[in-house]
Parts: C-alpha cells; sequence; structure tokens
C-alpha cells in the first residue's frame, strides 16, 4: 500500500509527492482563485499518467516480443462532461510507432495494457470510454 502527500505551496500551487518519494508541481489556472498557471492542472497529470502507463506496459509487451519500436509517442484527445462534475466521458489514445513493429504485435500490446496490465485505464474505465487507434511510421 502506498502513500501519496499534497501540500499547498502558496496561491493554488500545490506539490504532490507519491510513495515512489517523487514530487510534481500542480497549479491552477489564474480563472481560479490564487492560480498562477505555473505547473499543470491535476487532471492534465491524470492524463499524462494514463500515457505514461499504457506507453509503459506496450513498450514492455514490445521488448518481450523483441519487436522494439526505434520511436515511439502518444497522443491523446479527451472530452468532458459539461457543468459539473466536469467528469472526462471519453478518450481516444493515440500510439504512433516506426515502422518496425509488425501491427499484431502492436495491437497485442496495446489491448493488454488497456485490458489487463495499466491501472489508471482499468481504474477510469468505468466512467471514462477509452478507444484507441495506431499509426506505424508516421510520427507526431
Amino acid at each position: 500500500m502506498g502513500e501519496t502527500r499534497i501540500n499547498l505551496i502558496s496561491g493554488m500551487q500545490f506539490v504532490g509527492t507519491g510513495s515512489s518519494g517523487h514530487s510534481v508541481l500542480m497549479d491552477a489556472s489564474p480563472k481560479v482563485s490564487g492560480g498562477k498557471d505555473s505547473a499543470a492542472r491535476p487532471l492534465d497529470l491524470m492524463l499524462i499518467a494514463l500515457g505514461g502507463c499504457t506507453g509503459m506496459d506496450v513498450i514492455s509487451i514490445l521488448r518481450k516480443m523483441r519487436t522494439e519500436p526505434a520511436a515511439f509517442a502518444i497522443k491523446i484527445d479527451d472530452e468532458r462532461a459539461e457543468g459539473y462534475p466536469s467528469v472526462v466521458t471519453k478518450v481516444h489514445i493515440t500510439y504512433y510507432v516506426t515502422n518496425d513493429v509488425p501491427e499484431e504485435n502492436l495491437k497485442k500490446a496495446i489491448d493488454l495494457s488497456l485490458s489487463k496490465y495499466c491501472p489508471i485505464a482499468n481504474t477510469i474505465a468505468g466512467v471514462t470510454e477509452i478507444a484507441f487507434s495506431y499509426e506505424i511510421g508516421k510520427e507526431i
């Protein structure tokens, strides 16, 4: 079991420290009382974490298949509910890999990540529709 701590720095700027001991800075937009837009917003971090989580899974699985790409990137587009709570209702994850990865290997790695290994994807799946696509041989 882990422990995460979040401390107010000033205004709306917070620092969060995870059980790994690593910290991340967060801030609100100037529209929010005290926000200075000096760091990522919490929802941005959730989507970044989703991309990092599935990305690490996919690369790990592709390495085990001995088909690691020379280049790899992810883009996430999200849709949010209007009003409150403004939950993320849908994400579309696009994976970009170089053309040295067989399509069947990439698809299998993505499927395994999103359905089994990525705890963030599995946590939000009950609230958020998760769709994906991939581009082989195209960079973002």
